[in-house]
């Protein structure tokens, strides 16, 4: 069995993730950037496809935590004679890429020992490894491919399959491995540094300085959060992630730092989402925005208008961290899959599809930020009025949805409210703030949007809207639809949407699905599980409708489902208790902060309403 994905911690140097299992194995890690080719796979295939395991001989872990408001791990083992802390961090991040392990004796002696098998492209290739030295006199291992080179320091490992260092090209090494005991009080640390292979390697890192530099990074941006009430430490750690998923040089967004993880054990739902959707974006800047975080999403605003410049009528709904177009889906064959679940994939096939919602869902996110105090000027008003061009371009065409349907195109709901959002952020921007822009012909699609979303988006039969027009199935996504400020939370309209989504859509276990896939709409095949994010969003629309009670028990049983770390893979599979899809997924994190903000603002309106009625009395 693979390992589940609740017993991995999330590493993050702000330009790319690694993921550590519970007992010592990094498994997943991409270098330079979190979209570049894996050289850590076994993720997605067994240790023969690339790992670091650092494990403390005779060992079980007894603990394991973040150092506070950080992404450094700390990892104690007890063993018959010793303890042992592990920090496991990627430094504070630096041109080349560097991952640090380190190990402090803190009682007794321990042995620690290493299995590093080096695997660049995705496990399609092995490199070849010598041992060099270093200015200073300092030997470590230096092992190349390619266009990547790796630098191993530290307490020199060996390789049991080659002689290293025989040749001047080095040896074809599959593995490295090392033994070392510490007694009280000692530490020993490795580093590994990524740097292009025609260059001459880096100096590795102090690892204390760097360890020091990286809990004040974290930190110093932690500091600016605001958040309060009953799930502060959730939220906080939330917010934490969807730091973590941003890449620091461009301000793109990653929706996950992996591919392929399955939506179904086993199935063919596997994707890769090391891109940045402008929808995953635009949610983020909302709720930063709402933690008061307007610079971190003002970054966002300027990838987008990079993104989006020189081609506004043609707009993608994801793009490469950079802003790049093409992201071409290819299937990896060599590799078995997380539990066996196949195609594994890299390149994301959706990134030429039209979506409806998107172009909605950016006008919320700019309007949330001009609300805040993020000032226009002509080229980021501009960017806009063209995105509404295009949403005018597009008007009468249909789309995959929300959810990325591989199968037939539609008018979906959610993506024809979304475009309602889009116009009425637009008409708001000018009566509200003064900017220009043809208000009268937005007026007049807006207009038209509810008056045709009313008549075919709504079945009167049903007393629901529906996933598309005309038809009979409920979508997740119809919870957005308050949020939109299309309709109120308790428009009895929606509470008999959320009523058919209770009966169709909700699992035996209380957790949300997406759709009813079983349909076969989505021209994919398998099942899925329960979705993260979705559950949230019922969470929030108990909380916002009256059924505080409802929420606040749904949102105990979404927390349940995450890891002793707090993190939240795409979905949940209640029947075994483990968490399935890309992992630790952003849509997921996006959802509780909603979820809690509307559970604090929720109580703060009944403490409210029982003082006023006290003061009556």
């Amino acid at each position: 069995m693979s390992t589940p994905l609740e017993e991995y911690a999330l590493l993050s140097d702000l330009r790319t993730a690694a993921l550590v299992s519970r007992d010592g194995s990094i498994d997943w890690l991409c270098l330079p950037r979190f979209d570049s080719p894996a050289m850590f796979t076994a993720l997605l295939g067994g240790p023969e496809d690339g790992r670091w395991r650092l494990t403390v001989v005779d060992g079980e872990v007894i603990e394991r935590r973040y150092l506070p408001l950080t992404f450094v791990l700390e990892t104690t083992w007890r063993t018959p004679r010793g303890v042992a802390r592990v920090t496991d961090f990627l430094p504070r991040s630096t041109e080349q890429g560097d991952l640090v392990r380190r190990v402090e004796c803190l009682e007794g002696e321990v042995d620690v020992e290493h299995d590093l098998r080096l695997r660049f492209d995705y496990a399609r290739a092995t490199p070849w490894t010598r041992e060099v030295t270093l200015e200073g006199g300092e030997r470590a291992l230096l092992s190349l491919a390619g266009p990547d080179a790796i630098l191993v320091s530290g307490p020199m490992l060996r390789c049991p399959d080659a002689h290293v260092g025989a040749a001047p090209g080095g040896q074809r090494a599959t593995r490295l491995e090392g033994r070392f005991a510490l007694t009280e009080g000692e530490t020993a640390a490795w580093d590994l540094t990524w740097f292009p292979s025609h260059q001459d390697p880096p100096a590795p890192p102090d690892t204390e300085q760097a360890l020091v530099a990286t809990v004040g990074m974290w930190r110093g941006w932690a500091d600016q959060l605001s958040v309060e009430g009953p799930y502060r430490d959730h939220v906080i750690q939330s917010l934490l992630v969807l730091r973590a998923l941003t890449n620091l040089d461009t301000g793109g967004i990653v929706a996950a730092p992996t591919t392929s993880l399955p939506e179904e054990f086993g199935g063919v739902r596997n994707w890769d989402y090391r891109y940045t959707w402008l929808r995953d974006a635009a949610f983020t800047i909302e709720v930063v925005v709402a933690h008061g975080l307007t610079r971190g999403a003002t970054l966002w605003r300027d990838w987008l208008l990079r993104a989006v410049a020189g081609d506004a009528q043609d707009v993608r709904i994801m793009y490469g961290l950079s802003g790049e177009r093409q992201l071409r889906e290819e299937e990896l064959d060599h590799l078995s899959g997380y539990e066996g679940s196949r195609p594994v994939r890299i390149g994301n096939g959706a990134a030429d599809q039209y979506q409806a919602d998107v172009v909605g869902e950016v006008m919320i996110a700019l309007h949330e930020l001009r609300t805040a105090g993020v000032d226009e000027d002509e080229y980021t008003w501009g960017l806009q009025k063209s995105l509404l061009a295009y949403a005018e371009s597009n008007f009468e065409r249909e789309d995959h949805g929300i959810w990325e349907m591989r199968g037939d195109t539609h008018h979906f709901t959610h993506g024809r409210v979304m475009m309602w959002a889009a116009f009425d952020r637009g008409i708001r921007a000018v009566e509200e703030f003064g900017l220009d822009g043809p208000v009268e012909r937005w007026r007049d699609l807006r207009s038209r949007l509810v008056e045709e979303i009313d008549d075919n988006g709504f079945d009167p039969d049903l007393n629901s809207y529906t996933q598309t027009y005309g038809g009979r199935e409920v979508d997740a996504s119809l919870l957005q639809l308050p949020h939109t400020g299309y309709l109120a939370f308790d428009d009895p309209r929606m509470l008999g949407t959320v009523a058919r989504i209770e009966q169709d859509l909700v699992s035996g276990f209380g957790l949300v699905n997406r759709y009813r896939a079983a349909t076969g709409m989505d021209g994919v095949g398998g099942i899925e599980y329960p979705f993260v994010m979705c559950t949230f969003w019922l969470v929030e629309q108990y909380a916002c409708s009256g059924r505080l009670a409802d929420a606040e028990q749904l949102m105990a049983d979404m927390l349940a489902c995450a890891g002793d770390l707090g993190l939240f893979a795409e979905e949940y599979d209640p029947s075994s208790g483990r968490q399935a899809g890309n992992f630790p997924q952003a849509f997921s994190h996006i959802g509780l902060i909603r979820a809690a903000d509307a559970i604090r603002a929720a109580n703060g309106a009944e403490a409210q309403k029982t003082e006023a009625q006290g003061t009556e009395r």
